[in-house]
């Protein structure tokens, strides 16, 4: 009645009945599961992705795939819209929640098949999520806020994410550079982590596991006067939001001279309004560049523009200056260094000065860039990011992100999850036990099975990409894990190991988020009993010679 209804209404319209659409639905969801499949694991597969100008991309975060790839399928849309959701909450597990969606439908179209009705199956899984939530706050391994976690435990979590996106040696590089990272910004412990204040440089040169930490600022610009110095030891930085420079006034006037002298003078005291400024400047210079800080340089790092005579004056004392500041680095530049950003130069005492141990710039190519370093306890610090080409940096970007919030989030919760499929193994298990079943009631038990043999396929995808056997491996964990103990792959030797014991971990927000998410899409995509194709293509009036 409804379909007939729809074309009765719109004759153009493509309707899809109740058996036909959830058999879409099933099939574009595992569709989308064979895509991302082989990225899963530190053994996975990359993929390239080639956009319409031949620009290639290397990756195998699976949000990087479902936000650059072009999906026409609207319940692929879908699943990878509520994917990248994921990942903006959590900060990873996108690729294993496309395989948890994919898998629950394909669980549950046995059911169907069988006849039974899909929203028994839903509620069970309703009671399967409820009750794996539970067993996942039993599971978790969890950190007093007292004692806190030691940064050895951050650098598991780091490895674990890391290893998901680059290449070992690589990401055990890149490890104590994302966690010494994160711990510099989290001195305070009463305020929350801002990942805004770790600055991520690109630097295409060399290779890179020439990649590093820096702590203290890197600027993507340089002096603008070549006898400005270029490299200086124990400065005083100065960072301001002055013009240096005539500005022009903001309403529309005019000037009429009677004579070459009134120009003249009018030129003059322009020039002596910027003049002014620079001598406070230099004043302040002199009087804390002397004495026993008579070697010391002195950084100026101006928001706003600098004119080519104010460089010069500049230059001249010794000054090393930079103009037009990105906004966003006067605030960490006085996390690093110190100090206090200034508005006007009316009041320029040594008190608002920061300080750094070393200040240079390098120079590649035609580029500049102004290394901030050796600062005291900075709270904002950069990893400097190099490598040969474009898609390898973008790929280190990428993982980089993702190991920031993995030991953000580990910080934040106190709590992590012992990794390598030992979770989904033990929690497949829980919800099987008679006495859970018997308290749910009727064909919703159904669900709960569905929904517990969906949660092997993160363990057996990490066994395929490994190059082992899925099926001999589940049976290992299993009768490894009888005793209650907590059993993963070890993808070195297609054994079983402890996670913990080996620093395998999982973030707690991510698993919860993913068990959470998987079944609310499953449940909805279950649901759907007719897709309609029926919405206006255009709100543009047709014209009235144009055949309805």
């Amino acid at each position: 009645m409804a379909s007939s209804a729809v074309k009765l209404a719109n004759p153009n319209a493509e309707v899809l009945r109740r058996g036909d659409a959830l058999a879409m639905n099933i099939q574009s969801a595992r569709g989308l599961q064979n895509v991302l499949r082989s990225n899963l694991s530190p053994r996975g597969t990359l993929k390239l992705l080639v956009d319409g100008a031949n620009q290639l991309m290397l990756t195998k975060d699976g949000k990087v795939l479902l936000s650059q790839m072009q999906i026409t399928n609207p319940v692929a849309v879908m699943i990878a819209r509520a994917a990248t959701a994921q990942d903006d909450v959590a900060g990873d597990g996108t690729t294993g929640l496309v395989l948890l969606v994919g898998e629950l439908l394909k669980q549950a179209a046995v059911y169907v098949e069988e006849g039974v009705h899909p929203r028994v199956i839903t509620d069970g899984f309703d009671a399967a999520k409820a009750e794996a939530l539970k067993f996942l706050d039993q599971f978790k391994t969890q950190w007093t806020a007292d004692a806190g976690m030691d940064r050895e435990t951050l650098c598991s979590v780091a490895r674990t994410a890391l290893r998901t996106k680059l290449q070992d040696r690589l990401a055990d590089q890149m490890t104590e550079a994302v966690v010494d990272a994160v711990l510099a910004i989290h001195q305070d412990r009463s305020k929350p982590i801002d990942l805004f204040m770790v600055e991520i440089m690109k630097m295409q040169h060399r290779t890179a596991t020439d990649s590093r930490l820096v702590r203290g600022l890197v600027m993507d610009h340089g002096a603008r006067h070549p006898d400005m110095p270029k490299r200086q030891r124990d400065c005083f930085v100065l960072t301001l939001n002055v013009s240096l420079e005539y500005e022009k006034t903001e309403v529309n006037s005019g000037f009429f001279y009677s004579s070459a002298e009134q120009r003249d003078k009018l030129i003059e005291s322009e020039r002596r309004f910027v003049d002014d400024r620079l001598r406070k400047i230099v004043d302040l210079k002199n009087s804390v560049c002397s004495g026993a800080s008579k070697d010391c340089g002195f950084v100026l790092i101006n928001q706003k523009g600098i004119d080519p005579l104010s460089l010069d004056v500049l230059a001249k004392h010794g000054i090393l200056a930079l103009r037009r500041a990105k906004r966003r680095n006067m605030e960490r530049l006085q996390l690093c260094c110190g100090g206090v950003a200034q508005n006007s130069v009316d009041d320029l005492t040594p008190s608002v000065l920061g300080h750094a141990g070393l200040v240079y710039e390098h120079v590649l190519g035609e580029d500049k860039y102004t290394f901030v370093e050796e600062c005291d306890q900075p709270r904002s610090v950069t990893i400097l990011i190099k490598g040969p080409n474009g898609h390898v940096l973008q790929q280190i970007q990428d993982a980089v992100r993702d190991g920031l919030r993995a030991v953000k989030n580990a910080i934040e919760d106190r709590a992590l999850v012992p990794g390598a499929g030992a979770f989904q193994v033990a929690c497949r298990r829980h919800l099987l036990r008679p006495e859970f079943l018997r308290s749910v009631r009727g064909k919703a038990q159904m669900g709960v099975k569905a929904f517990a043999e969906a949660l092997l396929v993160i363990p057996k995808t990490i066994a395929v990409n490994g190059g082992y056997d899925p099926m001999d491996l589940l049976v290992a964990l299993d009768e490894e894990g009888q005793d209650g103990h907590a059993v993963g792959i070890d993808l070195d030797t297609g054994d079983v190991l402890d996670p913990a014991q080996q620093g395998i971990w999982d973030n707690y927000r991510v698993l919860r988020q993913q068990l959470h998410s998987c079944s609310v899409i499953a449940t909805n995509l279950l649901h759907v009993d007719e897709v309609m194709r029926a919405g206006r293509a255009s709100l543009k009036a047709p014209n009235p010679g144009d055949e309805q």
